[in-house]
């Protein structure tokens, strides 16, 4: 069974940092998928905040650019998502998400939340 678990969510002062990991497990080995993080706020779109490829290319959304850093770790089965200089609009439920485009395939983690407040 493929199962993505997220992590190293919380309660945030703006401006503080938060490091989020999505360890794979089961027979999912991450390096053969693109992986991305995506956030949902209340009331909002699912919208995607950064993704990372197989080969390690990476973007970013324009509202996080020089703040987040994704990254991969295959030896792991892990990725991170490194959040700096936090906002109150960074709060949101994030979700991991593995995918071959090619093959059709798109795996969710069950999310974890961040909040940024005073």
């Amino acid at each position: 069974q493929v199962q993505l678990v997220e992590s190293g969510g919380g309660l945030v002062q703006p401006g503080g940092s938060l490091r989020l990991s999505c360890a794979a497990s089961g027979t999912m080995f991450i390096s053969s998928y693109d992986m991305g993080w995506y956030r949902q706020a209340p009331g909002k779109q699912r919208e995607l905040v950064a993704a990372i490829t197989r080969g390690g290319s990476s973007n970013y959304a324009d509202s996080v650019k020089g703040r987040f850093t994704i990254s991969r770790d295959n030896a792991k089965n892990t990725v991170y998502l490194q959040m700096n200089s936090l906002k109150p609009e960074d709060t949101a439920v994030y979700h991991c998400n593995a995918n071959i485009i090619s093959f059709n395939l798109n795996y969710w983690g069950q999310g974890t939340q961040v909040t940024v407040s005073s």
